[in-house]
């Protein structure tokens, strides 16, 4: 666990209410994986008190190629991220980390497929690399893991479309889904993901209602499905007890904290009865 006051040196705007912003902590960036997340909060300040989780987009290496920074990717949705919306490169944030639990191991299938809605699409970039081979995390060397990424990437209008290019150009095919026709194609990204028919592993992350439609396709298709959850966190190191979420158990169910059991589940493991 790294706890530091961390300086930004680039935060820039990629759609409507939508910021990338890179940060240097070399010790984050040499051991985090796709799929895990960081807490950032404001220096020197109270208001607002606590931190909020963002994963990990993609790290940035230096001249040598060694992990220097981190960038992630959010939506301006309250104080926080309204806040954070107005640092500017050179200043500086509090960042700690790392945590969370990576994506699940999908062996060597010949493609894998990324359903993402609203944003997230964002724990989705570094992965496509890291599947693809051309990047490699948490002191891994780069290796080749499937032929294929395809990203299914769903929002309500094409003006909060974010990093779409960042995928295409890591080598990722992408397919665009919008609620009123203004990007891709009309209606839910589920919806354009069923009508291009059965593929093979699925990775979701999105609102839920998203995740569990693509948790009943994936039960339909018979193939492997891992959601990342979006669950508020209040702590992100199990404390609170403020970020669970009902999994299945021999026994029927019990409680599991997204910051330190996830955020990313096995979808069929989940219990979906209380999110629809």
């Amino acid at each position: 666990m790294f706890h530091r006051t961390a300086r930004v040196t680039e935060h820039v705007q990629l759609a409507e209410r939508t910021f990338r912003v890179r940060f240097e902590c070399p010790e984050l960036a040499a051991v985090i994986r796709p799929g895990q997340f960081v807490m950032l909060r404001l220096p020197n300040t109270t208001d607002p008190l606590l931190g909020r989780p963002f994963a990990l987009y993609d790290t940035v290496l230096d001249g040598s190629g060694k992990p220097l920074a981190i960038d992630v990717v959010y939506l301006v949705v309250g104080k926080m991220t309204g806040r954070l919306a107005e640092v500017r490169a050179g200043e500086s944030l509090e960042v700690w980390g790392l945590l969370g639990k990576s994506f699940l191991d999908v062996g060597y299938p010949e493609r894998v497929t990324f359903v993402a809605g609203g944003i997230g699409q964002t724990p989705f970039l570094a992965y496509a690399r890291e599947l693809l081979g051309t990047r490699g995390f948490g002191g891994d060397p780069p290796r080749v893991r499937t032929k294929k990424v395809v990203l299914y990437y769903g929002v309500r209008t094409a003006s909060l479309a974010a990093g779409v290019e960042d995928f295409r150009a890591a080598g990722v095919e992408v397919h665009l889904a919008s609620d009123d026709g203004s990007l891709g194609t009309k209606g839910f990204v589920t919806q354009l993901l069923e009508s291009h028919g059965p593929t093979g592993p699925l990775v979701g992350c999105g609102p839920e209602p998203m995740l569990h439609a693509l948790a009943k396709l994936a039960a339909k298709w018979k193939v492997p499905c891992q959601v990342s959850l979006e669950t508020p966190m209040a702590c992100g190191v199990g404390i609170c007890f403020s970020c669970v979420t009902k999994v299945q158990t021999p026994d029927g169910w019990d409680y599991k904290r997204v910051c330190i059991d996830g955020p990313v589940f096995d979808a069929a493991q989940l219990v979906w009865d209380h999110k629809t």
